[in-house]
């Protein structure tokens, strides 16, 4: 009765090598993403909007690596119960080209990246925080798109015409024509996440003093924006199977509220502007 409704038959390969390798576009995601940034980095130092030189920005991008591969990957493990099953599979934590990343782990890890960078290279944290804000939601967007692919992260059980049927989403072995369509959440939270917020916070970045005049006030604008948009977007999401709701709210939705806590106490702290920077050649 649902074969009006795209049937999901995208392959998560590039290029397959074998039944289990090669290079998949989740893997390819995230190489954009960071290169992307790497680039939209080089062209704010080249406009003097950016206290990070050019010649350090390399060195960056390999900290915000670190922190988002090491971030997300425990925080898929421990902020979602991946640790339950840990111990029948002790690798699994590491084969990262699977999938398996959380968003807010990898918050985490990229501050704490951040942390270290600012203290070792003697630059504002807070202004290297604005900085990556700004570059993050193209990663998001090409993260989500890549969820879509795989065909995971599918959304609840509804009837618009754009609904997706994904198989993967039923026992194996079930009658295509008895897998109920889903929405196609994965895209809509790229497009919210991702474009909606990049085109947000480049606005931000560009149109205003924001970033000179008060560091981390778009930290903390990215932080709200992103919490609320994450939340709307679980809407539509189907809750992570074998994953225990928090006060009756999915883990995305839970932890996304102390993303709104950390993301006023940076826009209401007082600001302290930062001097001009000359662009550089």
């Amino acid at each position: 009765m649902f074969l009006a409704y795209w049937v999901h038959n995208l392959s998560p390969f590039v290029i397959q090598f074998s039944d289990t390798f090669g290079i998949r576009y989740y893997g390819l995601a995230y190489l954009l993403g960071f290169v992307g940034g790497a680039g939209l980095l080089h062209v704010y130092a080249k406009a003097g909007r950016s206290r990070l030189p050019s010649v350090q920005i390399s060195d960056f991008i390999i900290a915000i690596v670190v922190g988002v591969m090491v971030g997300g990957r425990l925080g898929s493990f421990l902020l979602y119960e991946g640790w339950r099953t840990l111990g029948e599979d002790p690798f699994a934590i590491f084969r990262v080209w699977e999938g398996g990343m959380a968003s807010h782990g990898g918050f985490i890890g990229v501050a704490l990246a951040m942390a270290w960078f600012a203290r070792n290279r003697k630059l504002p944290f807070l202004h290297l925080s604005d900085l990556i804000v700004s570059v993050a939601p193209l990663g998001l967007m090409l993260g989500r798109i890549a969820n879509f692919i795989n065909g995971e992260l599918w959304g609840k059980v509804t009837n618009v015409a754009w609904a997706v049927i994904f198989p993967s989403s039923a026992p194996e072995g079930a009658p295509v024509a008895l897998i109920p369509p889903r929405h196609p959440s994965q895209l809509y939270e790229a497009a919210l996440e991702g474009a909606l917020l990049l085109a947000f916070v480049q606005w931000r970045f560009w149109r205003t003093d924001v970033v000179r005049r008060q560091p981390g006030r778009l930290a903390g604008e990215f932080l709200i924006a992103y919490a609320v948009v994450r939340m709307f977007g679980e809407l539509f999401r189907e809750p992570d199977e074998g994953i225990a709701l928090i006060m009756g709210l999915s883990r995305g939705t839970f932890y996304s509220i102390f993303l709104i806590g950390v993301g006023l106490v940076l826009i209401l702290r007082k600001p302290h502007a930062a001097p001009p920077v000359k662009p550089q050649a």
